[in-house]
């Protein structure tokens, strides 16, 4: 059988331009990254309730570590643990920078700063990286310097409830201190030797951190008066969704988006998690919606919008 001939050009058409569908495997991943990344600040407040700050994410991110390298050595081989001593000081040094001088010192605050509020000040990172980047000459896009001055402006608001007296002043300045220490362990994990394999990276820098927070938690005398029998069960259910959900199972959505999805569609986590935490922590805690939350909230949000759209094209 034959095809018919075509009679004149005027019958010829163009194809339709192929168009680039998301899978439906990239909305689920990304919907865990936005959802569970988004609760981790309610998860936080929870467990701070009746555990103390320092040891319990001591406890998490070692876990976790744990159970991520034995997933990596079944999954892969115990090769895939293998790294050089400089690969390893590397993660090390980003895991305590991420893990004990970011995340530690939000556990802290959020014995004293609603989750909400945590969150929204924690969104202010890519700013704080923008400026990371210009400080080592590479010069950011204009929106990326507008999605910079609102995002500080932003900041700004944000810390009126602790200039007031609604929160804890020090509880801001800790989440603060952890926004630049998260953004410097960040920057620098693109521009020192890391191991290939992220996964493995992730486990040693979750151990690294966990074993740092477990030091600091023992500095600061955090074992002394511990009474197991007394920590609630909603926070022993907190800490096990942390450890699972948190930063197993998101964490492994993360990494697989950024081999299987636009980075432009990854990165909007960084602006989607912060409401995601405040809705929570408003239905859930009953954290109260003030006018500088709400409204610093969208100042940040936006800023971080354009920061993403205009500096993390892919």
């Amino acid at each position: 059988m034959t095809t018919p001939a075509v009679d004149t050009a005027a019958d010829v058409q163009p194809p339709p331009p192929a168009v680039r569908r998301i899978p439906v495997a990239v909305w689920v991943a990304l919907g865990i990254v936005y959802v569970v990344w988004g609760s981790t600040y309610l998860g936080i407040r929870i467990v701070v309730e009746t555990l103390p700050p320092f040891l319990s994410a001591g406890v998490r991110f070692v876990i976790a570590g744990l159970l991520l390298a034995g997933i990596i050595a079944w999954r892969q081989g115990a090769a895939a643990l293998k790294v050089s001593p400089r690969q390893l000081g590397s993660a090390v040094v980003v895991g305590l920078l991420l893990l004990l001088g970011g995340n530690g010192l939000v556990v802290l605050a959020e014995t004293s700063v609603p989750s909400g509020l945590a969150a929204l000040l924690i969104a202010v990172v890519p700013a704080w990286v923008v400026l990371l980047k210009a400080g080592f000459g590479e010069r950011p896009s204009g929106g990326g310097v507008v999605g910079v001055l609102l995002g500080l402006a932003g900041l700004a608001v944000l810390t009126l409830p602790g200039l007031s007296g609604d929160v804890k002043a020090g509880g801001v300045v800790l989440v603060i201190v952890a926004t630049l220490l998260w953004s410097i362990g960040s920057f620098s994990s693109s521009r020192i030797p890391m191991p290939a394999n992220p996964f493995t990276a992730s486990a040693y820098e979750m151990i690294a951190g966990g074993l740092g927070c477990l030091a600091v938690g023992l500095i600061r005398g955090e074992q002394h008066g511990l009474d197991l029998s007394a920590v609630s069960g909603r926070s022993w259910a907190a800490l096990g969704y942390l450890i699972v959900f948190g930063s197993l199972i998101a964490f492994t959505a993360y990494a697989w988006l950024l081999h299987s999805a636009p980075l432009s569609l990854v990165a909007t986590y960084a602006y989607v998690n912060p409401v995601v935490a405040v809705a929570l922590g408003a239905l859930i805690l009953n954290e109260a919606l003030s006018w500088p939350i709400v409204l610093g909230g969208a100042i940040v949000v936006a800023g971080v919008c354009l920061i993403v759209s205009t500096e993390r094209r892919g």
